[in-house]
This record gives structure tokens, C-alpha cells and sequence, in this order.
């Protein structure tokens, strides 16, 4: 049985998720290579000292999680008319710009680019073109294409509810109001909060605390976002 075809399929939006639709494009050969990167950002207790200009010098750092990154892929396709591929024989120009309809080009329904669903096997990826560029490599006497390389790179695709659902977190990118018990401290607080005690300074200013050592019981305390 052959290998299945990586295809490229445009995506519309429905309650916020992608779903596929009947416009896709099936590459004549699939990639010799495949890089699918993930990466997280992390943040550092040396980077929140240069923030505030605290002085240097320090030589331990504290890294915590930031956030994960958007997952990337990229590949290269190639394009061939020659006959060798298929019988008859495709038009290079013609496949480009079917692939380029897809990817690149801008939907004036959406006013943005398309988001696409990249299927190659049990690979799935939704996303949206970062890059693409052509390298034509062999040519009719008439100087018509006959052979491209097309090299293709996308970033994820998630929408709101689904990173809340995938995260299973709380996070400290919505402002948290504590009401002070019996025994809480700032520096406490902000631990519990933002897993970092130094941001008691800014929490006290914000709040407009005086007396920041002396946490009254029933006081209502405002924490924002501030990584």
C-alpha cells in the first residue's frame, strides 16, 4: 500500500475551533524532512532584578515557567511537471499557485490569512503560513518551470478556550483579589500568587499599603498581572 499523501487543507472557524473544508492540496512527493518544534519561555529572578535595577552581581538565578510557546513546523515540497512524478504530466505554475490559494493568499471573508490543517498520516497540525519560498530548479527552453522546491514553515493554531482547557492552570495573567486572614504576610501572598515573594514592593504600591507589614485582617488586596 502506498504512503498516504501529506495534504493541506483550508480551515474555517466554527464556535471558535478550526474545521476542515473541501479545498486542499495534496503534495505530488512527501517531504524528505520534517521539523516539528516545540519550545517553553521561562522567566528568571536575574531578568526581573535587571527590571527593577537591582544592583548585579548575584550569581543564582530562579527560572519559572512563563508560558509555552506556540508549536512550529516546516518541511519543503517539491513541485515537478516533468512526467516523471505523474502522468500526464502537471503544470508547476498551476500546483503553485493552487498551494499559494491556500496557505498565502489573504481571504477577503476573513480578512486575515487562512488557517490550515496539515495531515500527513496520524500527524495532525492546525495552524497558519509564517513562510514560504520557491526555488525553481529546472526549466523548458522557453524558460517555463519545470521542477520547484517550495519550502513551507507554520505556526500552531489554538483558540482561548482550548489553550484554558489545555493549560488546567491559574494563572497570574488575571488579577487575583485575596482577602488578608489572620497570619498572611505580603510576601506570602505573593508567593501564593505569583510563586515570587519580591513582588511585594509593586503589590503594596498598588494597593496602597503604608504599612505593608502589618497586614490587617478582612482587608481586601487587588494582585495583577506583573510578569
Amino acid at each position: 500500500m502506498a504512503d498516504p499523501k501529506l495534504t493541506i487543507s483550508r480551515c474555517t472557524l466554527e464556535g471558535g475551533s478550526p474545521k476542515t473544508t473541501q479545498d486542499e492540496f495534496v503534495v505530488m512527493l512527501n517531504p524528505s524532512g520534517f521539523t516539528h518544534d516545540r519550545s517553553i519561555s521561562y522567566n528568571t529572578t536575574a531578568s526581573k532584578r535587571r527590571a527593577r535595577k537591582e544592583p548585579l552581581g548575584l550569581s543564582a538565578t530562579e527560572t519559572k515557567f512563563g508560558s509555552t510557546e506556540p508549536e512550529r513546523v516546516k518541511f519543503s515540497i517539491v513541485l515537478d511537471g516533468t512526467g516523471v512524478v505523474s502522468s500526464p504530466p502537471e503544470d508547476v505554475k498551476t500546483k503553485f499557485t493552487a498551494l499559494k490559494a491556500i496557505v498565502y493568499d489573504y481571504n477577503g471573508t476573513t480578512h486575515e490569512t487562512n488557517i490550515v490543517r496539515i495531515k500527513w498520516g496520524n500527524f495532525l497540525f492546525y495552524g497558519r503560513l509564517t513562510s514560504m519560498s520557491v526555488e525553481y530548479t529546472l526549466f523548458k527552453p522557453s524558460g517555463e518551470p519545470l521542477r520547484a522546491k517550495v519550502s513551507l514553515a507554520f505556526v500552531s493554531y489554538m483558540s482561548k478556550p482550548e489553550e484554558a482547557a489545555r493549560a488546567q492552570r491559574n494563572s497570574p495573567d488575571l488579577s487575583h483579589l485575596v482577602v488578608v486572614k489572620a497570619g498572611d504576610t505580603l510576601p506570602l501572598l505573593c508567593y501564593r500568587i505569583y510563586k515570587d515573594t519580591s513582588y511585594y514592593g509593586e503589590v503594596a504600591r498598588i494597593n496602597n499599603l503604608t504599612d505593608f507589614r502589618n497586614l490587617r485582617p478582612g482587608t481586601e488586596l487587588r494582585f495583577p498581572p506583573l510578569r
